[in-house]
C-alpha cells in the first residue's frame, strides 16, 4: 500500500475533529476577519443614518426562532443604530410562529443595552393577525389596528404613538422576514403608500429581493449572517463607543469562514490523493 492509498483511508473522525476545532477556536478567540460592506447593506445603513432625531422607523419581526441565528444579530444592529441616532422605533410582528418572541427578546435586550425608554424611544405593539389586511389597515390608522401595545397599555396613552397614526408618520419600514411577508411590505406598503422599505432576510431568501432593489421598490436588502456582519461593521465604524457590544454575526462569519476553508482543503486534498492513487495504479499495471 503506497502513501496515497494510506491517505485515502484516513479516519473520518480526524476530519470531524478539525471541523469542530475550526468552529470552536474562533468562538473562544475571535479572529475578526475583514468585513467588506456591500452596496445594499450600505444603502440601508445610510437611510437610517440620514434620519433626524425623533424620526420613526417601523420594524416588523416577520421571522421565527429557526431563523434567529441569522436575523437576531441584524435586529440587534439596526435597533442599536436607531437608538444611537435618536430615531424612535415602533416594533410589531405579523408572523405567528415566534414573531412576538423575536420582537420581545430583541427589543428588550437592546433597549436595556442602550438605555432606551419604553414608550418614548421604542414601543412593541405585539402581533397582529391578518397579514396584508393588517398592513392595509395600518395605512388608515395604526391605533385602530393596535389599540394597545404588547403590555396592554392603551396606544393613545403612549407618548411615542401620539404623532404616529399612519404610514405618513413613518420614515422607513424594515421587515425582518424569512417568508413572503417581506414581499408584502414591498408590494403593498411601498407600492400603495409610498413608504420606503428595507428588508433583512436569510441568505437563502435574499436573491429574490434584489429584483425589488433594482426596481427601486426597496431601498436596501440585508441578506443573511453576512449582511448582518456588514451592518455590525458599519455601526461600530461609525460609533466606536459601541465597540464593546456583542457582534454575533461577525463572530458567526469567522466560524463559517474557517469551517469553509477546512472543507475546501479536504476537497482539494481528496482530489489530489485520488489522482495520485490512479496514477500509481496505472503505473503498477
Amino acid at each position: 500500500m503506497n502513501w496515497a492509498q494510506k491517505l485515502l483511508l484516513i479516519d473520518r473522525r480526524i476530519i470531524f475533529l478539525m471541523v469542530f476545532l475550526g468552529a470552536l477556536i474562533p468562538i473562544l478567540r475571535p479572529i475578526g476577519l475583514a468585513v467588506q460592506v456591500s452596496p445594499p447593506v450600505q444603502a440601508t445603513f445610510d437611510r437610517i443614518e440620514g434620519m433626524a432625531p425623533g424620526d420613526v422607523v417601523l420594524v416588523s419581526f416577520d421571522y421565527g426562532p429557526s431563523d434567529g441565528p441569522e436575523l437576531d444579530p441584524l435586529a440587534n444592529a439596526i435597533l442599536r443604530h436607531c437608538y444611537k441616532k435618536g430615531v424612535r422605533v415602533v416594533g410589531l410582528a405579523l408572523f405567528p410562529l415566534g414573531g412576538v418572541d423575536m420582537a420581545i427578546n430583541r427589543m428588550n435586550q437592546v433597549a436595556a443595552e442602550m438605555e432606551a425608554r419604553d414608550g418614548l424611544d421604542w414601543v412593541n405593539l405585539g402581533y397582529k393577525d391578518g397579514g396584508q389586511a393588517a398592513m392595509k389597515a395600518m395605512g388608515d390608522d395604526m391605533h385602530v389596528v393596535f389599540p394597545a401595545d404588547l403590555n396592554g397599555v392603551a396606544i393613545d396613552s403612549i407618548p411615542l404613538m401620539d404623532g404616529v397614526h399612519r404610514y405618513d408618520d413613518v420614515e422607513l419600514a424594515v421587515s425582518l422576514a424569512t417568508n413572503v411577508i417581506g414581499e408584502w411590505w414591498i408590494n403593498l406598503v411601498n407600492a400603495q403608500f409610498g413608504v420606503d422599505v428595507a428588508v433583512g432576510t436569510t441568505a437563502v431568501s435574499a436573491p429574490k429581493y434584489y429584483a425589488y432593489l433594482e426596481a427601486k421598490q426597496a431601498i436596501g436588502v440585508v441578506g443573511g449572517m453576512k449582511g448582518a456582519s456588514e451592518y455590525e461593521e458599519l455601526v461600530e465604524r461609525t460609533y466606536p463607543d459601541l465597540a464593546g457590544l456583542s457582534r454575533t454575526a461577525t463572530l458567526g462569519m469567522d466560524v463559517q469562514s474557517i469551517v469553509h476553508m477546512i472543507i475546501i482543503f479536504f476537497i482539494l486534498f481528496g482530489n489530489v490523493v485520488f489522482i495520485a492513487t490512479r496514477r500509481s495504479q496505472k503505473g503498477g499495471a
